[in-house]
């Protein structure tokens, strides 16, 4: 009786266990994609900032939009290579549109250091592009995973299928043998 009990809740804590494992795998892509990009974007940030007379948050705007593209080959062909390749052109489109509301909220936080309270030192000025990052960068990880780069149907309806197996009571999946 013990037995037949246990089977279940193990293949119910095997299934979290997993999943668990995929997202943690699709933070650390997503983190080491987005770590590049930070630096692509302070990088760029700070050369139009030294290398012309434009204004804090144009030059963030351009740094972002070049780190935007960086970032979407590298979530395309790194993060999410092995989800849904079908529908390019909605892919590209929803990534544009979500990385623009990033863009804003990232911007928006500069701006409002800048020029809301005068905060614009070059110390100050890339505190608070790295902290718009951040609270930006939280929005595109729910966002991209969510609308962009979504899972491939059949594999979520195997796994759903295959957990479903694994939590019916009375039923056994055959095991490999081992020789």
């Amino acid at each position: 009786m013990g037995s037949a009990s246990s089977g279940p809740r193990t293949g119910s804590l095997g299934a979290v266990r997993q999943r668990f494992d995929l997202l943690f795998r699709e933070v650390a892509k997503f983190g080491a994609v987005g770590g590049a990009g930070l630096l692509v974007n302070l990088l760029v940030f700070n050369l139009v900032r030294h290398l012309t007379d434009l204004q804090v948050v144009r030059a963030s705007v351009i740094a972002t939009v070049v780190s935007i593209a960086f970032n979407y080959v590298g979530f395309r062909y790194f993060t999410y290579r092995d989800r849904d390749k079908g529908g390019r052109t909605k892919e590209l489109t929803l990534f544009l549109l979500f990385s623009v509301v990033g863009l804003v909220i990232e911007n928006g936080v500069l701006y409002a250091a800048t020029y809301g309270f005068g905060w614009d030192s070059p110390l100050q000025s890339n505190v608070f592009k790295f902290l718009g990052i951040g609270v930006a960068t939280l929005f595109r990880f729910w966002s991209y995973r969510t609308w962009v780069f979504r899972a491939l149907p059949a594999r979520e309806a195997v796994a759903s299928a295959e957990s479903f197996l694994d939590e019916a009571p009375g039923t056994r999946r055959p095991r490999a043998r081992v020789n």
